[in-house]
């Protein structure tokens, strides 16, 4: 016993002491599909005996992976699409979603709002839908997510869970479930990814020890950052009890360098004074801004897991869990902009100019000497303190009570938090009189522009207009506690086939808010331009090049201290009169499930039937500027941003959704399945809570919707597969999703009251509002999905897929996230000392979402990325991982009825490159 206690003791410490990577070389092979214990999506006995009997598999390296990962999709009763951990260990991949882009079907982006693409993903969907309807597990159960950026954290507030807070590293298998069955989690409507975590008993040897050391260098901000992960695991000689601790700690640097039309297009009106002097650009539009946007950031995501397994008796098994990842993520954003509509509408100085369509592509104007009007304006945010995190423990039981009746149990906490401390604003107008211009060259290729006067320095600046802005103190929480409880009949005979029947129960407790929330302002001698800082830097000299535009440059910028010591002096940050009362919101749904489901299996087939009920009872608080119907408190007064009215609407819903597999082989090789199902998304947190904000001038506004139905989703699916080799497999899919109360935006005419008609007439006055606010509509996806996996030789192999999808809503309009071609090829090389693989994805344009009034695009992206492995001997090894190696320029555009498709964004992250020694014994 005491040696127990000092390998129990050792495996801690060095748990905490090293961060790494595992080798699946020392686990035995994880069971088909999901297998953690005590979960909806726990497998049957039936699948357990399956799998056994393919054999038992070590997981090696590439080639035995492949085979591992085909074997357990083989075995499924469902559709389902694997990867096991040798792939995400060898694949070019630094979190869970750079791995599953590479599956079939599988689509990712790296934002969440209109923060703009980064070089690391962030979110996964699935079948050309948005990441919402996609739910994402970790063994079974739900896991809180957060967000760093203050958009998503207040503004764009979705269901999907962020992938930079899921090291590969954390990773058994990952499992993703293209059809659905009773037994699994409700909240998926597109699927569900269910991420699989090790175990301390599935360990082959009783100590384990494993670590990287080594560091990624990010070519454009041209710095090294260091990147550690290890692992200790210790299990008994009798395989009774087993802890394993995992750490890890990743820091790197980020730049990107764009562009940014921000704030639309404006319309030149008739009467205006370029209109009179040229009455054939009456009606047309313009960019509003045009800015030169540099992002900088360090990432650093740190934590770990740690796992207790224990079986006390030879038919019960006790796990405890615990897995902590943080993500600190300070970043600086500067905006240096051509403010086109201070100078545009007068005409003052127009030289030149050439009109496309019904938009103003081509213009420049001369200096206006003793113009005091700002031909710039300047944005500089630093975000000290902003942060993501996500955390859950959970206690799972199974409990073989007889040999044909086997009880599961899970009882779990999670969290998710989104911090955004502070943001240091400095806005500042700039460029007096200073000329202008413009050249737009498409939505291909950014736009040129040029201001007059230097632009290198600080010396033209004009705090009068400007501002200070940016929210603080917010501190978004995503919690869940929940529990559930799951049994397993096993028959030894049935005249209809019925090999199983599963039940269970889950209840789960949610809740989504922010509570806290100043929203600064200018205070002080703050328009004095003797206060600002008197020292400055600028942008890198190669920002223009990198980004292949002709623009000012390199722009000044003050430093994120210089900023902070600048709005401690000049920002108004009191709690109460800055109170931003429209960032406010809470949503908390207690969830009740209860499912049945009967499991069938026959000579050449298997199949399965289920039911899943579902009671969700919704409690939605958020603020609005008007009394509405919803109207609980107000007003309430002594805000800076106007009086408001608390609303509380209390409601619930339940579903039945049936599901059904059916499994045929037609030989031993060839398979073919069929599935129907209906399932469930519930709305976003933003659809469901946003605040409202109303003009009271134009009698119109935006805001969220309360009484959003979940979106429902009738599934078929259909697909032939044919692993004619261990490590080979075509396969081609058809799937068809008609989708009912998809969440899509609409106006609708609502009562509220009129704020500044009541205080002139002294009394309540109340107008219909034309409101934008998310609605309820129908609408379909349907796809083709092939997939083609060649090994060449005994060292070579080959993948490729291409996904089809196309998708609407009502009245023809864009479902979010669907791109209509997306493809994956790879091909990789292995011997005992060796191995390399390279990869190319590419997906088509897509429906992004909104940024403020903008519905936006993000245009076609193809990404190359390769890894590359050398053992030096049986313990130690090097590894280099590249990803981004093509540079891609990530590109959006706008489609507008008024002006057609015009550029919006263009941005570049540059190259990545993880090179890494790993050690086990």
């Amino acid at each position: 016993m005491s040696n127990r206690k000092t390998l129990l003791a050792a495996s801690i410490i060095a748990g905490l002491c090293l961060s790494g990577s595992v080798y699946a070389a020392d686990t035995t092979p994880a069971q088909p599909g999901p297998a953690a214990s005590g979960q909806d999506n726990a497998q049957t006995t039936a699948d357990k005996n399956k799998a056994k009997e393919l054999g038992t598999v070590t997981v090696v390296g590439i080639r035995d992976s492949e085979a591992e990962s085909l074997n357990l999709k083989k075995a499924a009763d469902s559709h389902v699409e694997v990867i096991t951990a040798e792939d995400i260990g060898k694949l070019p991949a630094k979190n869970v979603a750079d791995t599953l882009q590479r599956l079939p079907g599988i689509n990712i982006s790296s934002s969440s709002a209109s923060e703009g693409g980064f070089d690391e993903n962030d979110r996964v969907s699935l079948r050309g839908t948005n990441p919402s309807m996609t739910q994402t597990l970790v063994n079974g159960h739900t896991v809180g997510t957060g967000d760093w950026f203050v958009l998503s954290q207040v503004q764009t507030v979705g269901r999907s869970v962020s992938y930079t807070l899921l090291p590969a590293e954390v990773v058994s298998e990952v499992v993703v479930h293209k059809s659905s069955e009773a037994k699994l989690q409700e909240g998926g409507s597109a699927g569900t990814v269910d991420i699989i975590t090790r175990k301390p008993l599935e360990f082959a040897q009783p100590f384990t020890a494993q670590a990287a050391v080594g560091g990624v260098y990010s070519d454009l901000p041209g710095d090294t950052k260091p990147q550690f992960n290890g692992l200790v695991n210790w299990k008994s000689d009798d395989n009774t009890i087993g802890v394993m601790a995992q750490a890890f700690y990743e820091k790197r640097s980020l730049q990107r360098d764009g562009q940014e039309i921000v704030g639309g297009y404006n319309q030149i009106a008739a009467d205006s004074a370029i209109a009179t002097a040229h009455p054939d650009l009456a009606g047309k539009y313009y960019p509003n801004l045009i800015g030169q946007t540099l992002f900088t950031q360090t990432r650093t995501r740190k934590g770990g897991t740690v796992d207790i397994e224990w079986k006390p008796l030879d038919n019960l098994t006790l796990n405890l869990n615990s897995f902590y990842s943080k993500l600190e993520a300070d970043n600086f954003n500067r905006n240096y902009m051509l403010w086109a509509s201070q100078f545009v509408p007068s005409g003052a100085g127009l030289q030149s100019y050439t009109v496309k369509g019904n938009v103003l592509t081509n213009a420049s104007f001369a200096p206006q000497a003793g113009s005091t009007t700002p031909y710039g304006v300047y944005d500089q945010i630093s975000r000290p303190g902003a942060s993501s995190s996500s955390a859950y423990t959970t206690l799972d039981a199974e409990w073989r009570a007889t040999d044909h009746l086997t009880f599961t149990g899970q009882i779990g906490t999670t969290q998710g938090k989104g911090n955004s401390d502070h943001q240091d604003v400095s806005e500042l107008g700039f460029g007096a009189g200073a000329g202008a211009s413009w050249d737009m060259r498409g939505t291909g290729k950014p736009t040129n522009w040029a201001i007059g006067g230097d632009n290198t320095s600080p010396s033209g600046i004009i705090p009068s207009a400007g501002w200070i802005f940016g929210d603080q103190d917010i501190h978004v929480k995503d919690k869940e506690d929940f529990y559930q409880f799951d049994g397993e009949w096993a028959l030894d005979s049935s005249p209809i086939n019925l090999s199983t029947l599963d039940f269970g129960v889950r209840y789960s407790d949610h809740t989504r808010e922010n509570k806290t929330d100043i929203g600064q302002g200018p205070t002080g001698d703050w328009q004095n331009p003797a206060n600002y800082p008197t020292s400055w830097s600028n942008y890198p000299s190669g920002f223009n090049s990198d980004l292949g535009v002709t623009a000012p440059g390199p722009a000044w910028y003050y430093s994120p201290g210089a900023l902070a010591a600048f709005d401690a002096k000049y920002a108004n940050r009191d709690p109460v009169a800055r109170f931003n009362w429209q960032n406010i919101y809470k949503v908390n749904e207690k969830d009740t499930a209860a499912y049945v489901q009967a499991n069938f299996a026959g000579d050449r087939w298997t199949a399965n039937v289920g039911l899943r009920y579902v009671y969700t009872k919704e409690d939605i608080n958020y603020n609005s500027s008007a009394v509405s119907s919803y109207t609980s408190a107000g007003p309430i007064t002594g805000s800076a941003f106007g009086d408001y009215y608390v609303n509380t609407y209390n409601h619930g819903y339940d579903k039945f959704l049936p599901s059904a597999n059916f499994k045929f082989n037609i030989t031993d090789d060839v398979i073919a399945r069929f599935a129907a199902s209906q399932t469930m998304t519930r709305p976003d947190y933003s659809a469901l809570a946003g605040s409202y904000s109303l003009d009271d001038l134009t009698h119109t506004g935006s805001g969220g919707n309360p009484q959003l139905k979940p979106l429902i989703s009738t599934n078929f699916d259909a697909g032939l597969e044919w692993y004619f080799a261990p490590r080979g497999l075509v396969s081609a899919g058809v799937y068809n999703m008609q989708l009912s109360d998809y969440i899509n935006f609409g106006t609708q005419n609502i009562q509220f009251k009129d704020q500044q008609a009541s205080n002139t007439a002294g009394h309540d006055v109340f107008s219909t509002y034309q409101v934008s606010v998310p609605t309820n509509v129908n609408g379909h996806v349907k796809g083709v999905e092939l997939n083609y996996i060649q090994p060449i030789g005994d060292y070579f192999g080959v993948q490729t897929n291409y996904t089809y999808a196309s998708g609407s809503a009502e009245d023809g309009k864009p479902l979010q996230g669907t791109s209509k071609n997306t493809f994956n090829v790879s091909g990789y090389f292995e011997n005992q000392m060796f191995n390399a693989r390279i990869s190319y994805t590419y997906r088509s344009s897509f429906y992004a979402g909104v940024s403020r009034t903008d519905t936006y695009y993000q245009a076609g992206i193809g990404n190359l990325a390769a890894s590359f492995g050398y053992n030096i001997n049986s313990w130690m090894s090097l590894t280099l991982d590249a990803m981004n190696l093509n540079n891609p320029k990530l590109k959006y555009y706008t489609v507008n009825p008024n002006y057609g498709k015009q550029p919006y964004a263009f941005y570049v992250n540059g190259r990545q490159y993880y090179l890494n020694l790993r050690f086990k014994i």
